[in-house]
């Protein structure tokens, strides 16, 4: 957490304040009046971006969204009637005590972090360990436990994965035991896949095992 960069879209005079506040001098603050580039910035080094709500456009909002990245939003007075729903956006009221906002840019960026190793890609896909889902572009599906583990074998092996190896490490059997649960869940999965992202071709078989 120290020495955490944290990009400050279009506000000078914030930056000039808190750059006169020892507090938080374990947090290097930049300033820029060019959203795309405290995107950019933010990407590269994991940062947060701040922005009053005053300069948080639909578009800029989005845009951060999009990338992903842990906004904080500050409001220019105690009224709130924030309409902006995501897990990475936290906010704060003016006037604030600066710990207070210390408090709120450690708990964003734990966060972002966690969520951060909680997301594999698979493919086009991506899985999120955390809320237990699969993601492609704009849709998600919810799945179970054991087909989020199945899933995840996919990533950690470059070879198709056979049935034997998928019992052991997914459902615990043994090799020799006479089960359908494989088959079963791999139907399943597949109806569901197909369902929410037209996807006919997710997940293949063949002697050497199952890919995707």
């Amino acid at each position: 957490m120290n020495n955490l960069t944290i990009s400050i879209f279009k506000n000078q005079t914030f930056l000039n304040i808190l750059n006169e506040i020892k507090l938080i001098s374990e947090f290097k603050f930049i300033n820029s009046d060019d959203i795309n580039f405290c995107i950019k910035e933010a990407k590269k080094y994991s940062r947060i971006v701040i922005v009053f709500k005053n300069s948080l456009s639909n578009e800029i909002y989005q845009e951060i969204v999009n990338a992903k990245l842990p906004l904080l939003a500050i409001n220019n007075s105690k009224k709130n009637n924030s309409k902006y729903k995501n897990e990475l956006i936290e906010e704060i009221n003016m006037p604030f005590k600066i710990l207070d906002f210390q408090k709120k840019i450690i708990y964003l960026q734990a966060k972002y972090e966690f969520n951060r190793t909680s997301l594999i890609n698979l493919g086009s896909y991506t899985i999120d360990r955390n809320e237990r889902k699969i993601k492609k572009d704009n849709l998600e599906l919810k799945l179970t436990e054991k087909e989020i583990d199945f899933l995840i074998l996919f990533t950690t092996n470059n070879k198709p994965v056979n049935r034997d190896f998928v019992l052991k490490k997914v459902w615990k059997y043994s090799s020799k035991t006479d089960t359908h649960t494989i088959e079963t869940h791999i139907h399943r999965l597949r109806k569901k896949i197909l369902q929410k992202f037209n996807d006919k071709n997710f997940i293949k078989n063949d002697n050497s095992g199952y890919y995707i």
